[in-house]
């Protein structure tokens, strides 16, 4: 497992960030909306994430960033160009051209130009300035939330419940997906990206990629409503894995998964094990039906 530090790259991730902003924020306009912004996230890809199959009026287009052929690719109705990654190319560039591209096959789009959740502030449509792109970089960043997914597929997949499969959140930058057992909890602020993800109880699994405070790569889980006490950690597992009650989540840093024994065991540990402690602190109805085996022949492919 190859681990790649926020400072090893943080400029090459700040620009795939920013690109994740462009194809979210054309998803949040034309997909159809679902709970908790289900509806915006991207899927990751072999090569890099994409925003799927979107529609406009009869029109089907698809825009993916790929990061293996250093380009972004905007497919209308078959017809696909595409944007170049570069090193010194301003966001500014990569908007107009992605929009451009767009337009020029008839998908007229206009999208609100600010960052969502990010410090950054700067309008995507106006900053000019030069962004890097490291392409092995990227790739080693890729594969990490490969990993991460596949992991959260594992745990998340099999279960009888409703769920969010793993997913790219662009305003956060990180892989997650959602355990939801249908109990309203409304977001007690006006605040409009809030009280549409936190509307009801769910356990969030996640994999953040650090920041200038936090190197290293982390695992996460989050419960809503929060909790900010201490929670028992006896049957927290694995040993690494720690709680934060100041934040409300758990967390597992990428480099005690890598120098674990078994790496998928200490991943469905710490999820299993959290999924049992938050569950009954949310004091949720009996969850054992969830975990019913699925009766279903063994696959042939080696997980």
């Amino acid at each position: 497992m190859d681990i790649i530090r926020h400072s090893e790259w943080a400029e090459t991730k700040f620009t795939l960030h920013l690109l994740s902003q462009i194809l979210g924020k054309i998803k949040l306009e034309t997909a159809q909306q679902e709970p908790q912004w289900a509806h915006v996230t991207l899927a990751i890809t072999p090569n890099g994430f994409t925003a799927g199959l979107l529609f406009q009026h009869d029109r089907a287009f698809q825009i993916d960033l790929d990061i293996h052929e250093s380009h972004v690719l905007i497919n209308v109705g078959g017809h696909v160009q595409a944007v170049p990654l570069e090193t010194a190319k301003p966001i500014k560039t990569y908007f107009e051209e992605v929009f451009g591209a767009l337009a020029s096959k008839g998908v007229q789009l206009e999208v609100n130009p600010k960052p969502q959740e990010m410090a950054y502030k700067n309008n995507l449509d106006e900053d000019d300035t030069p962004l890097v792109f490291n392409w092995e970089q990227a790739m080693r960043g890729l594969k990490l939330f490969h990993f991460a997914l596949a992991q959260q597929l594992k745990f998340i997949g099999p279960l009888r419940c409703r769920k969010m499969k793993p997913a790219l959140f662009w305003g956060t930058f990180d892989v997650s997906s959602l355990i939801l057992p249908g109990i309203p909890q409304p977001y007690p602020e006006d605040k409009a990206i809030e009280k549409a993800a936190f509307d009801e109880h769910f356990i969030e699994y996640g994999f953040w990629l650090g920041d200038a405070s936090v190197d290293m790569p982390a695992f996460f889980v989050l419960p809503y409503p929060f909790i900010n006490k201490e929670l028992d950690s006896t049957r927290l597992k694995p040993a690494d894995a720690y709680f934060d009650a100041s934040l409300s989540e758990y967390f597992l840093m990428a480099d005690k998964v890598a120098g674990a024994p078994d790496r998928t065991i200490a991943m469905q540990e710490f999820f299993r094990s959290t999924f049992d402690i938050l569950s009954e602190e949310l004091s949720w109805p009996d969850c054992s039906y969830y975990f019913t085996p699925l009766d279903m022949p063994g696959q042939q492919a080696e997980k």
